[in-house]
Formats: structure tokens, sequence, C-alpha cells
């Protein structure tokens, strides 16, 4: 028979215990020792179980759970603990044979209950160590999220940041210890936000309206999303090479010459697991990557100050490699030597000298390439005309 596991990581409610199943309270009644914050271990009953408050940063706590290993063991968190909670990160840490969860309703199912959301169709985020940026892919009109935040003043903080992206006409219903005898709800426009005594914990239920600008969900995003110095893949040219570039679900990229970042932080914007790397040789330019990533809700993507190949030593293997910028034979021959098969490559080549070395490596290897030639309507004397951009070609292959 296989051995009952030591630690139980027990979802607790607002309500405390009264209102967890009986297979949650007889994990606490059978501890020895139970950890929490001290927001949950003062909604306990008198128990025989020693009790330790989880240190701040949390990971400070991991440390002292491991030297209990054996021993009956209990640890409070939020709600459903594997939905922005402490499980996820214990889990890993231990065995699978060591734990055992018992989930309690998150404050996301609770928040729903009271607005009549479909969770299905509505964005849930743990923002409590988070920045708000995260948010920004979710903002279109009409949309509803619901967050989780570090407490009050964090609720204001969110508000002012929805006006300062142009959102201050969005509704939110501030939602304080859901499930527990404090439980309040109280609904305001960011714009009008009083923050002065919204108490913790706090889930906020957003209704997204007003005129800012809102990212698409498919690529191509508008250039002007993007700071930078003339340095970008313009929008058309751009989705092409996410088209030839074919995002899957956890994924990685390296971005090599990353310029404004905008392929990487599309390429992470098509899924939460997306990942990405972004190559850049120049100071300037990486700081402004760095930047226009945070600015995007793309806080993820790595940004590497080198040149390549040189800087691509040590990195996590790519499924994916776009290169925008620095393009030669050295590059491309160490790349061949160093991708694993099945690693799809999509470069761009805009000078005579770089497109006559595409054309040589297709010749040799395969893939397809494309031309891309574009031009857009501008003004000419009292009329208008059509003034061509520079062509691109791409070459696109798998390893």
């Amino acid at each position: 028979m296989a051995e009952r596991p030591w630690l139980n990581i027990v979802g607790l409610g607002e309500d405390g215990p009264d209102g967890l199943p009986p297979a949650s309270r007889a994990a606490l009644e059978a501890a020895e020792i139970i950890m929490g914050a001290p927001r949950h271990l003062a909604l306990l009953p008198d128990l025989t179980a020693e009790r330790i408050a989880w240190p701040v940063p949390f990971a400070d706590g991991l440390p002292i759970l491991q030297a209990l290993r054996g021993r009956p063991v209990a640890v409070l968190a939020s709600g459903d603990p594997f939905w922005f909670g402490a499980g996820a990160v214990i889990a890993r840490h231990f065995a699978p044979g060591e734990w055992h969860a018992l989930p309690a309703p998150s404050a996301f199912s609770l928040a729903a209950a009271r607005l009549g959301w479909a969770l299905d169709i509505t964005a849930c985020l743990g923002l409590h160590a988070a920045p708000l940026a995260r948010l920004r892919p979710h903002l279109a009109p009409g949309a509803r999220v619901l967050v989780l935040v570090r407490d009050g003043p964090a609720v204001g903080d969110l508000a002012g940041w929805l006006s300062a992206q142009g959102f201050g006409e969005s509704t939110l219903w501030v939602m304080e210890a859901l499930g527990g005898p404090r439980e309040r709800l109280r609904r305001a426009s960011a714009g009008t936000l009083d923050p002065g005594d919204i108490a913790h914990p706090v889930c906020v239920g957003l209704e997204v309206a007003g005129t800012g600008a809102t990212i698409p969900a498919a690529s191509g995003w508008p250039d002007a999303m993007f700071a930078h110095d003339g340095q970008i893949t313009k929008r058309p040219v751009r989705a092409l090479a996410l088209s030839a570039l074919a995002p899957r679900p956890g994924e990685h990229l390296w971005d090599i010459g990353g310029g404004s970042g905008s392929v990487s932080i599309e390429w992470l914007g098509c899924h939460p697991a997306m990942q990405a790397t972004a190559i850049e040789a120049d100071p300037a330019r990486a700081a402004r990557i760095r930047a226009n990533a945070d600015a995007l809700g793309a806080d993820r993507l790595r940004v590497v100050e080198g040149r390549a190949p040189g800087a691509l030593d040590g990195l996590d293997p790519p499924q994916a490699v776009f290169i925008g910028g620095g393009l030669s034979e050295a590059l491309l021959s160490d790349l061949w030597a160093r991708l694993v098969p099945g690693t799809r490559l999509v470069a761009h080549a805009v000078t005579l000298e770089s497109e006559a070395l595409l054309a040589r490596w297709h010749g040799a290897e395969g893939g397809s390439l494309l031309r891309i030639e574009l031009a857009e309507a501008q003004p000419l004397g009292r009329k208008r005309g059509w003034r061509a951009a520079y062509p691109v070609v791409q070459w696109s292959v798998t390893r």
C-alpha cells in the first residue's frame, strides 16, 4: 500500500475551516505543524499543532518546509492553491508522493459567482507581485478581467494605470474578503475610484471601457505601439515573418538583431506559455526592447546585449529563430551547426549582398525564398502616388 503524503496543501477561504470539506478539516486536525500566512493562521480554531508563520519573501519558507520533511505538516493557501497560489511553487520542490492538495473555491470562482460572469471567457490574472502591464493585452472595450491584487493601495495603482492607458472609463468591482464575514463589494469607475479603505484580500472585476489603444489578436501590431529609432520590422513584413515562424504554445524564439523587439514581443503575445530571447548588440536598442516589452505586458522577454553568434552561447535552445539584423555567412554557418533538426529559421535581407547570401543558402538547404515588395500611398503634390519601400527577401526553412 502506498505511503500517505506527509504534506497537505490545504486551500482556505475567508470563512476559515468552517467552510472546508471533511478531508481538509481532517488534514488540519492531524497535522503536527501548520504553516501559513499570519492572516490564514488567525482564522484557525484552537488546534494542537505548532503554528509557523510563512515568511516574506515566499521563497524563504521553502527551506523551513524542507526541514520538516516526513512530519505531518499542513500548509495553508488561499482558495485553490494551484490557481495563482502557492501550490505550484511548493510542488516543484517536493516529489509527487510527498504532498497532497485539498483545494477550496478560488477567489476567481467566488468573484464570478458574485458578478454572474462566465469564467471560461473571462481573463483571470494574479498580480500580487507582477507588473500591472500584464493586463495590457487584455484591454479591449467590453472585455472582462478578474484580477487579484496585493492590497488597497494596489487597487488605486490599478485605477491610475488604467486611466493612463486611456481606459479610465472602465468599471471596477472591488471585492474584499470574498466568502468570509468581512466580504464587501463596491463598484466605481477607474477614473473616480477612492481606494482609501479597501482591505486585503482583494479581487477586482474589470469591465474595460475607453479609447485607449487595443492590441490586435492577429499578427502585425501597429508600429506605433513600439518605441523605435527606425530599426523595426514594419507591420506588414512582421506579420509575414510571424506567419513563417509559425508560433506554437510553449516554444522558445531567438530574435537575433532585435531592434525594437517587435517580433519577439508579438511572439510572446501569441500564448502565455511562449518564451523568447532578444539578442541586440546596441545598448540603447537593448534598453528600448526591455522598455517596449515591459509596457506591452511581455516582461518575461529575456534581452541579451551582445552580438550573435557569440551572444548565443549558454542560451536555452530555441524551436524558432528570426534574424532581423546582423545577417552574415558566419552567423548562418554557426546556427546551422548549433540548431537541432526541426528548428524553424526565418531570415530577412534588404541589401543586395545579404539577398545573395540567402539565395545561396536557399539553393543549398531548400526552404522557401520570398521577395516582399510593398508600396504605400503618399501625398504627391496635390495628389497621391505610390512610395515603394525597400524590397525584403525572406528565407524560411526548417533545419
